[in-house]
Order: structure tokens, then sequence, then C-alpha cells
């Protein structure tokens, strides 16, 4: 930092202040310069170093966090100094950096509630006659503030009633249902904790560390079983959802590894949780999005097979063999699977990261037009999305084809570019049949995005304990998935649901307004998805 020797203060006292204040702020630039360099070479660890040295997606997230803190404790620091050494001119380009700042800084929704805390002038007389001020205007600013959760005890009375003329019992009015039985937990209590365990990845005892800062003991084996009778509530809407999605004619499909505890060998096995998911927001079909879970103990193909008994219709799906069995073991042909452009792009995109492979990188280009062409069509009618993919990506598409036996007639028939061609030849005809139905995707993104979540709630939680919790798992990520997709608050909806089905007030056959893309809020519920 630059200062003008002629702007510094005549005193000696402010004067040696002021230079503490700059060795300071030098000092604490230089470890900012050097936390950068370190981030620097985090990144070109994860773009150039070994697998195992490699960033994945919530690393780089950490990283840019990182980042974005040093940035905001370096403009604190230079404000600081700000108000120490004499104003600087400003550049020609600095209000402009700065509105881009402050464009940024988040809404404040007009269904906040608000309070108003005013500073007024304790002596409003005018400082040069002494006459009586007048106010004239006032500034007006907002800040985001925060009231810590609130927990409150909910007392139920039931007034006691007899008759003075006869000898009578008492009467009094019936006791509401509970969700558990002699339990002291209410239904928005119980749904706090499933959002918090499966939606914001809060293991059940961060949770009970969590209730006993503000006093409340809850054993976290408590917090479990309440979890547990939660799910026997809500099991009837997983299984109409299940449903939903499994009538659909056009489903995504995805699988992911779960640790989970093994009783009796003190060690973990790994589990499945399977997603099906529809959505044909892309295409403006008429089906709501929803997203299914099941939990298997193994990756076997009957897994799968089981899942999707009752499916017919068309399954986009990665490369994993236990799909294609199933496709195989119809003898009517009512399953046909679509593969998936992202993973066959992800081996050619290997082998360029590694080798600069020209052949990789011009078969990525390839592939990078035919997205470029879906994302333009995205959110068109199936009919002219089938029209302009037939116009625009089968050419390209017959061309990448052609091209590539070309290259694979050149190259070593052992190198993992080869291999790479390989599963793109492979999967060809599943690859290429988005070009004859505008209702379905490039890709499978649709579905990996709702495992992404699981994954997530793995890392913190670490394990399952067992396969009856990883069941009651599948059964929370439905619902709270479900709900997101249709624009629903997840808290406020199984708060809602579970307060309706606990009393008796929804019949078994009325379930289907419980469904997140037929859900109306009642009550407090209301007040919930209105903030």
């Amino acid at each position: 930092m630059e200062i003008d020797p002629a702007s510094l203060p005549d005193d000696l006292v402010i004067l040696r202040e002021t230079l503490i204040n700059v060795t300071l702020e030098a000092a604490g630039l230089r470890a900012e310069i050097d936390k950068l360099h370190q981030i620097i070479k985090a990144f070109a660890r994860h773009r150039y170093g070994q697998r195992s040295e490699q960033l994945n997606a919530d690393e780089r997230q950490l990283v840019i966090e990182d980042l974005e803190q040093t940035m905001g404790e370096g403009a604190a620091a230079s404000d600081a100094l700000g108000d120490i050494l004499p104003a600087e001119p400003k550049q020609p380009n600095e209000k402009r950096t700065r509105k881009l700042r402050e464009r940024n800084i988040g809404q404040l929704p007009d269904s906040l509630p608000r309070y108003t805390v005013t500073l007024d002038l304790e002596d409003k007389t005018c400082p040069c006659c002494r006459g009586e001020l007048h106010r004239v205007g006032e500034t007006k600013t907002e800040m985001l503030d925060k009231v810590p959760a609130t927990l409150r005890v909910k007392v139920t009375l039931r007034p006691r009633y007899t008759c003075q003329a006869c000898d009578t019992p008492p009467v009094q009015a019936p006791a509401p249902e509970r969700p558990i039985d002699g339990g002291m937990a209410t239904e928005a209590l119980i749904a706090h904790v499933l959002i918090s365990k499966f939606c914001d990845y809060l293991p059940l005892y961060r949770q009970s560390q969590m209730f006993q800062r503000q006093g409340i003991m809850i054993d976290r084996s408590t917090l479990g079983d309440w979890i547990g009778r939660a799910c026997w509530w809500l099991r009837p809407l997983y299984d109409r959802i299940v449903s939903h999605v499994m009538t659909a004619d056009k489903i995504f499909a995805d699988d992911t590894g779960v640790p989970v505890l093994d009783p009796g060998r003190g060690k973990t096995k790994t589990g499945r949780f399977w997603c099906y998911a529809i959505d044909d927001r892309p295409w403006r079909g008429p089906l709501p999005p929803a997203a299914a879970y099941f939990y298997a103990v193994d990756r076997k193909g009957i897994r799968s097979a089981g899942h999707v008994e009752d499916f017919r219709g068309t399954m986009q799906v990665d490369g994993y063999a236990g799909f294609g069995q199933v496709a195989k073991e119809r003898a009517d042909a009512s399953v046909k699977l679509v593969f998936c452009w992202a993973h066959a792009r992800r081996g050619l995109f290997e082998v360029h990261k590694s080798t600069q492979s020209p052949i990789a990188a011009e078969a990525l280009a390839r592939i990078a037009a035919l997205y470029a062409i879906e994302k333009d069509i995205r959110g068109r009618t199936a009919a002219q999305r089938q029209a302009e993919r037939h116009t625009r990506s089968r050419p390209l598409v017959d061309a990448m084809h052609v091209w590539l036996q070309q290259q694979h007639n050149r190259i070593s028939k052992s190198s993992m570019l080869a291999k790479a061609i390989r599963y793109v030849f492979n999967h060809w005809e599943g690859l290429t049949y988005f070009l004859e139905d505008g209702r379905l995707e490039l890709d499978t993104n649709t579905v990996e995005r709702e495992i992404r979540p699981i994954v997530l709630c793995r890392k913190n939680a670490l394990f399952a304990g067992n396969d009856s919790g990883a069941e009651h798992w599948a059964i929370a990520a439905t619902l709270i998935a479900s709900a997101k997709l249709n624009d629903v608050n997840p808290e406020a909806y199984l708060t809602d649901v579970l307060e309706r089905i606990v009393a008796g007030k929804t019949r078994s056959t009325e379930l289907e307004s419980l469904l997140p893309w037929n859900w109306c809020p009642s009550g407090e519920a209301k007040l919930a998805v209105a903030a």
C-alpha cells in the first residue's frame, strides 16, 4: 500500500499508531497472499495431480468458502485502515466495483417480520443558535438478524366436568392422538429432527448436543426412536410416491453405496441406495416430479429387478449391468434402456486430462455441441425437441460415429483412449434413443442430483446403524426430495402431514391429497410456507 508522506499526521503519537496499524496490515496481507497461494496449489493438485490427491465437489466448495472468507477478512481490514489513514482519491472504476459487491449481499423479502431500532439525538437543539430542530426525514437501513431457535412446551388442558344433580362420572374431551404414545415430542419437533438429519445432514448425536446447549437433555437413542416411529406413520405416503414413480412410462435410475453396521462382526458392510426419479418439466410433461429411494443389502441385479417389477417403459441409466439384465429378462420388451452421454464423456475426459490427447479433445468438443443444442431447446414441448434434434443433433451424431470409428482404427486397441471409445460404441444404441423421443434427456443428471444428498448425508453420518435404519433413511429421503422437487418447504410439509395422519383426519383413501404435488397447507403450516 502506497502512502503519501504529505498526508501523514504531524502528531507523533498518532503517527506511531498509524505506522503500527500499517505494519499489522502488511503482515495480514502477507498471510492472505500465502493462503491464496496454498489455495491455488490445491486447485492445481485437483486439476493435474494424482487421483488420490484430487478434490471432490464438496472439498472444492470448502476451498471456495475459504477463499471468500479470506477476501472478506481483507475487505474488513481495508475498511478499518481507511478509518485511520486519509482517504485516497477514488479510481474511475471504484464506484462500479462497490455497486457490484453490494448487489450480491442478499435480498430481504417483505414476508420477513421486522422490528425497528431508532437512534435519535439526545439533544434536539441547534448547536449554532440553540433553536429547536425540526425533523425533515430519516435514513433507513435494513440488516438480516437471527433469533435463536426457540423450544417451547405445548401444554394441553382437558377440563373435567361433573353433574351436581346426579351421580354420573366426570366427562372431558378425548385425549388427542400423539405421534409417540407417552412421548414428549410434537409433530413439529419430530419433523425438525427428520429434516436436520436427512436434509441438512446433521447426525443425531450432533442434534443431541445442540439440544443440550439449550438445556434440554434428549439422548441420541431417543431421537432415533422418534425417527423410526415417524417413518412408520409416513410409510403409506412413501408407498404412494413409489407407485407414482413406477407407473410413469419414463424414469431415471441410479444407485450409490452406503456403509451399514453389520452386527456381530464389528465391521460395516456396503449396502446400496437406489433412486428412481421422474421429471417431465424440461419438455412440459404432465406428471409432477418425484424421487423414490430404496435400500438393498447389496448390488445384485435381483435388487433393481425387484424395484422395477411393475414398471413398463423407458429407463435412462448408466452402464450398470444389472439394469441390462432387467431389460433382457423382459420377454415382452417392456423395458427399454436409454444410456447417458455424461458417462460416455467421462472416460474421454479422463484420457484428455491425463494425456492431453487431441482425439479425446475433439470427441469432447463434439459431445459439447450436442449439449449446446439441448440447452437451447430445454423447456420446449416433446414434439418440438424431437424435431430440433432430428434437424440439428442427428447429423452431428452420425458424423461422430464415423469419426470415432476412424480414430479407433488408428490407435492402439489396448490404450485407455480405445477403451473409452469402445464404451461409446457398446452403448451406442441406447445413447442415440434421445434422437427419436423428445421426452428423453441427454444424460442421467436428473437422478444424480437426487443421489447427491445421500452421499452428503453418508459423509456426515459415516454409516447407517443397521438395515432397518437405512430403510427409514429411504422413506425420509423420498418424502423430502419429492417435496423439494415440487417447491414445497419439506419441514412445513412433514409437520402438517404428521399432524393430519396422527390425528386421524386423513383416511387411507384420502392420502393422495397429502402427496407433495397435491398438498395444501393448513393451520400453522400456511404461515411456515408463507415465510
